[in-house]
C-alpha cells in the first residue's frame, strides 16, 4: 500500500521549493502538477511547452500509459507556478527546446532528474521514503475526499478500469469513510 500525503506534508513539499531561480519554480510547478492532476512522472517529462494552456487551464498529457493521451485541469496556484517558472524558462540556454521542463547547468530534463528533484524537496520537507508515485496517490485520494466524482477521478488520472480507484486510495479510504459517516449523522434521528 503506498501512502498519500496529507495537507501539512503536501503544503512542506510546496513550501520546499520556495524561489526564485529556475530549479525551485520549475520543482514547484511539477510538485503542484502532480499533486493536482495525478500524472505520472513519465507522463510530465514527455511534457512540451506546447502542451500547456494557462489560459484555457489545461495540460495535454500526450504520452500516457498504454499510448493513450488526455487533457487535465489545472487550477489556478498550478497554473501560476507553470508560468512563473516558464517565464524562468526563457533565460535557459535551451529555452527554444520543445520539452516543458529543463534542468539546470544548462541541460534538459529526464525521469531521473524528475526523481531526484523530487526526493531533495521531499527530504527538505521532511518525508521520509518519498518518491514522485506518491503524488499520483495523493491526488486520487484528494480528488475522492474533496467530493470529486470516481468518473472524473478515472478521466483525469486516465484510467480504463475503475479497480484503479481503489488501488489507488486504499490509504485513505478508511477515513474518508468517517469523514462520510459524519457528514451523514445518521444516528441524528
Amino acid at each position: 500500500m503506498v501512502p498519500e500525503l496529507d495537507d501539512d506534508q503536501l503544503r512542506a513539499l510546496i513550501k520546499a521549493c520556495k524561489g526564485k531561480n529556475l530549479r525551485e519554480r520549475r520543482d514547484e510547478a511539477i510538485v503542484r502538477l502532480m499533486a493536482e492532476t495525478g500524472a505520472r512522472a513519465g507522463e510530465i517529462v514527455g511534457m512540451s511547452v506546447a502542451d500547456i494552456d494557462l489560459k484555457r487551464g489545461t495540460a495535454i498529457v500526450r504520452r500516457g500509459k498504454g499510448g493513450k493521451g488526455r487533457t487535465v485541469p489545472i487550477g489556478p496556484q498550478a497554473a501560476r507556478a507553470l508560468d512563473r517558472y516558464i517565464r524562468a524558462r526563457r533565460t535557459h540556454r535551451l529555452a527554444q527546446a520543445s520539452a516543458l521542463w529543463l534542468g539546470d547547468r544548462g541541460k534538459g530534463f529526464s525521469y531521473d532528474g524528475l526523481y531526484v528533484a523530487l526526493r531533495y524537496r521531499a527530504e527538505l520537507a521532511g518525508i521520509p521514503d518519498f518518491h514522485p508515485h506518491v503524488l499520483r496517490h495523493t491526488a486520487a485520494g484528494r480528488w475522492l475526499a474533496a467530493g470529486g466524482s470516481e468518473g472524473g477521478l478515472m478521466a483525469v488520472a486516465g484510467w480504463s478500469r475503475r479497480d484503479m480507484i481503489d488501488r489507488y486510495t486504499r490509504a485513505t479510504s478508511e477515513r474518508r469513510a468517517s469523514e462520510e459517516a459524519r457528514q451523514l449523522n445518521l444516528g441524528d434521528l
